[in-house]
């Protein structure tokens, strides 16, 4: 299974987030994570909306992690960000001929939600314990 790219941004954000203390602005993750600063701030809206982010405005704003983060599971966010996504596609425009009576589509959303599952009991802060929160924290951080 392959997440789509505005999630692995997500989580990404939330992994920064979560390391860093203070304010990170939108021209730093979009650097840091080298992502396009318009998809980047999209994402980041997304997230605020979500109660992931909390954003302060103005010239010395920026985002930051929200408390209630910390604990956010990782598959319950994936699920969230990913929508109601299959692994493949049997209709369509040109529906698949072995839809009628196909078992592979049912196979494929069980693996689907283990993988989801597997997922479920791993939080945001877990993704950023020590060692990790080092490698996080050296990202981004520039000389001024």
């Amino acid at each position: 299974m392959r997440l789509n790219r505005s999630t692995d941004i997500s989580l990404r954000i939330l992994m920064l987030a979560a390391a860093r203390d203070d304010l990170l602005t939108i021209d730093e993750l979009a650097s840091s994570l080298a992502v396009p600063r318009s998809h980047l701030a999209k994402v980041v809206q997304r997230l605020q909306h979500s109660g992931l982010l909390d954003t302060v405005r103005g010239r010395n704003g920026g985002v930051r992690l929200a408390p209630q983060a910390v604990a956010a599971s990782v598959g319950a966010l994936v699920r969230d960000l990913e929508g109601e996504t299959e692994v493949v596609e049997c209709g369509g425009d040109q529906p698949c001929p072995l839809n009628v009576g196909c078992r592979l589509r049912g196979a494929l959303r069980v693996a689907q939600e283990a993988f989801y599952a597997s997922l479920d009991p791993i939080t945001i802060g877990d993704l950023t314990a020590p060692p990790m929160r080092e490698t996080l924290l050296s990202i981004g951080r520039h000389p001024f």
